[in-house]
């Protein structure tokens, strides 16, 4: 019996690791379900924007003041959790405050005096993020498209995160007054607990802080393995994905349209001379036409798009400086990327059910984005320009224009008018291509 609490704690380590591999595979299929993209390119760029922005935050810290907190939460939180490690190694043998022994009795007590400030940031950041998320109005996180779970998903965060920094505290706290009373061994320095906490537990019996240090203790382990576990239902998934988004991140300049391959072949073709248009391709030739142009669903983006839609942090910012949203048209650009994300949610659900997709008859465009929203995009490139882990809704909206355009000739009349000239005059204006240079004669 007294390896018992050893057996549960391997049990639920176990489980939490266990149901978070298993969450991570499902994103990892659903993410597969796109298109393939070459995006391994400029590797030494790659990496130098992966550590810039999503590990050093240098986007976030544009608008100081959220940024500066979200540095806080996030740096904070993170390390933090390296004390992860001493959980897990004291869990599993029975040891108490394992890397005492390893990392001498100096370096221990400032480690732990870093975690203690690095915690009371960390509460500072959320108790203000809530306030300011709930109480202060800030326009982009009050909006319509966040009612509901996306807001109680937010406050949810919020809550865990303030909730494992208090039972840090408190184990701290119920540890130190043992040690000064001579029944635990001295291990730590507690800047934060010593001070502000410690007052009120020398109130305490031993017993009750005995049980108070284990239960704190047990509620820290058990939160961090369910914080990593609802993940999955959260959009602080960022928290993992903002790594691969940065590093897959188009670096090509903004605004720049990929041209399918296909169809410039098909140009070149066509102007070619000597080339025979009605001639079938050689056996075996590889043609390059894609079956369908532009997405109409999921399965018709890439996998970086996707991978894009479960990365977003739903902060707003993209939709807060997009000139279509700000004079009131139906377009948000964090919405494009939500909606692609229910959408592909629903699609790994169908499969789980069925063991492969079967048609639902639905897809992405028009029962999740309609043709209003797509076309009140004016392609100016704020929205990639704003977000903080480079995110890319602009190339969704891109390649749904194009299946609208190139599938169903489905383009407002202004656009058509336009085309229409392009190819008669080759000129977006309406009047013939001996009259282009009547400007000049004046």
């Amino acid at each position: 019996m007294q390896y018992i609490d050893n057996i549960i704690f391997l049990i639920l380590l176990v489980a939490g690791f266990g149901l978070f591999a298993k969450s991570l595979q499902k994103i990892y299929r659903n993410i597969r379900l796109g298109r393939e993209i070459n995006r391994n390119d400029r590797k030494p760029e790659r990496w130098e924007t992966m550590a810039r922005v999503a590990m050093g935050q240098s986007k976030m810290v544009k608008r100081p003041v959220a940024g500066i907190l979200h540095l806080f939460v996030y740096v904070g939180f993170i390390i933090i959790n390296i004390e992860l490690i001493e959980i897990i190694v004291d869990g599993l043998f029975g040891t108490h405050r394992f890397l005492a022994t390893i990392l001498g009795h100096g370096f221990y007590n400032a480690f732990t005096a870093t975690l203690e400030i690095l915690a009371l940031l960390v509460v500072i950041g959320v108790v203000v993020f809530f306030i300011r998320r709930n109480f202060y109005g800030v326009k982009r996180l009050t909006m319509k498209e966040l009612f509901g779970w996306p807001k109680q998903d937010a406050n949810w965060i919020l809550i865990i995160e303030f909730a494992l920094m208090v039972a840090f505290f408190t184990m701290n706290t119920s540890d130190w007054v043992l040690q000064q009373k001579g029944l635990l061994p001295e291990h730590g320095n507690f800047p934060i607990s010593s001070t502000i906490l410690a007052p009120i537990f020398n109130n305490f019996g031993d017993s009750f802080l005995f049980f108070t240090e284990r239960a704190a203790w047990w509620f820290h382990f058990v939160g961090i393995l369910f914080f990593m576990n609802y993940l999955y239902y959260s959009k602080h998934l960022h928290i993992i994905l903002a790594f691969p988004s940065t590093w897959y991140a188009n670096l090509d300049k903004k605004g720049k349209f990929n041209n399918l391959e296909s169809v410039t072949k098909e140009i070149k073709l066509m102007m070619d001379p000597n080339a025979d248009p009605y001639a079938a391709p050689a056996e075996g030739a590889e043609t390059d036409v894609p079956s369908k142009f532009g997405a109409e669903d999921v399965f018709d983006l890439n996998q970086v798009q996707l991978l894009n839609a479960y990365s977003c942090t739903e902060c707003g910012r993209c939709t807060s400086v997009c000139p279509a949203n700000i004079t009131g048209k139906k377009l948000s650009p964090r919405l494009i990327l939500m909606k692609t994300r229910d959408r592909l949610e629903e699609v790994g659900r169908n499969i789980d059910k069925n063991g492969k997709f079967v048609d639902d008859g639905k897809k992405l465009l028009n029962d999740y984005i309609t043709k209003e929203e797509l076309w009140a995009c004016t392609t100016c490139n704020a929205c990639t320009e704003a977000c903080p882990v480079l995110l890319d809704p602009l190339s969704i909206i891109f390649e749904m224009r194009r299946f609208l355009v190139m599938e169903q000739s489905a383009a407002p009349q202004e656009l058509n008018l336009m085309m229409t000239n392009v190819e008669n005059n080759a000129a977006p204006w309406q009047y013939n291509q001996a009259d282009r240079l009547n400007w000049a004669n004046d």
